[in-house]
């Protein structure tokens, strides 16, 4: 019986070795695991092509490989939520992702898509996994982090008396939201619709285009984030609240067009030193300490405080779940291994 027991335990001591052994080595392309599940290089090395500005000086091999960590940690991130989304039964349907992609394709002509497409080396199915992930993944947080988050008006009352000075505006403020054109093409800014003028007539032409679509009524956020050439692209064009005095910084013209704007009004192009200016006005706010009866300021308060508990809760649910997780990064691995040298593929 003893002798029995011996081979059994030696047995389960060799399957046990074998397994390990397994895990330890996997293909030199798989750069992480989670839970058993394989993420490839190829993987990482296709979104690391999407996020590197192909007219922008190659990046070094450190940069590179600090970007494909990243990329790969976010991958990581995903793999986990997704599979926790699965097991709550929340994995975005057919129909979903079919209407987000519609969604996301309207802004492009059929040709412009398909530039896109070739540009980013994604494929529609590519894009479509992708919605499905952020669907998904956003479910799981809605039901497990974003429901459980409530804002009591005691919560603002007391946020608002402990931060009084924080509601006291030493100076007229404007919101304002802007398209910009220019007649030199920008390397660095983007654009959903990659529109860029090269001349002085073309950035002309595309200005008063432009009127056009707003005079007819287009969205003024939409077109700046497919038009304008600046760095607010992302973001519809809005620049926040200026301060008055910020305003004696910038072009004479624009500032008197500032100051005499009323909510809502957008101006006619603005010949500007570096081309042209759209702008609307979005709010305006007098100078004074704002008071909480104040709606916009219950809803500031309302706005930054939830915004402050969802960041602090998806952080600890993020942490939560990846210490339940099984994940080995083997790109770090390498790196570590090979002293910051890219790991060689098959």
């Amino acid at each position: 019986m003893k002798r029995r027991i011996l081979v059994l335990v030696a047995a389960a001591a060799c399957v046990f070795a074998a397994s390990c052994k397994k895990e330890a080595t996997p293909g030199p392309d798989v750069w992480a695991t989670v839970n058993g599940k394989e993420i490839p290089r190829a993987q990482v090395e296709k979104y690391f092509r999407t996020r590197v500005n192909a007219e922008a000086p190659a990046p070094s091999q450190e940069e590179a490989l600090s970007l494909k960590l990243s990329i790969l940690d976010e991958l990581i991130n995903n793999e986990i939520l997704l599979e926790r989304a699965s097991k709550m039964n929340l994995i975005a349907s057919d129909a979903e992702v079919e209407d987000k992609f519609t969604e996301s394709k309207s802004p492009y002509t059929e040709e412009e898509f398909q530039k896109k497409l070739r540009d980013t080396g994604l494929t529609v199915d590519d894009l479509k996994s992708d919605i499905r992930r952020q669907l998904s993944v956003q479910k799981l947080l809605n039901r497990e982090v974003i429901a459980k988050i409530s804002i009591t008006d005691q919560d603002v009352t007391d946020f608002y008396n402990k931060n009084r000075a924080q509601f006291n505006v030493a100076e007229p403020q404007y919101h304002i939201a802007q398209i910009v054109v220019t007649p030199h093409a920008d390397a660095s800014v983007h654009n959903r619709k990659n529109d860029k003028a090269t001349t002085d007539a073309e950035a002309k032409h595309k200005v008063s285009v432009l009127e056009e679509k707003l005079a007819a009524g287009a969205d003024f956020s939409q077109l700046a984030m497919d038009y304008s050439e600046d760095s607010t692209t992302t973001t519809g064009g809005d620049l926040g609240f200026v301060p008055e005095s910020a305003l004696n910084r910038s072009d004479p013209a624009l500032k008197k067009t500032v100051l005499g704007m009323k909510p809502g009004e957008v101006t006619p192009p603005i010949a500007i030193q570096g081309g042209y200016r759209i702008l609307k006005m979005i709010a305006k706010e007098a100078a004074g300490q704002r008071v909480l009866s104040d709606p916009q300021v219950q809803q500031s308060i309302r706005d930054m405080m939830r915004n402050r508990k969802e960041q602090l809760l998806r952080s600890a649910y993020m942490i939560e779940a990846r210490d339940e997780a099984h994940v080995t990064n083997y790109l770090a691995r390498q790196i570590l291994e090979s002293a910051g040298k890219l790991p060689a593929s098959n």
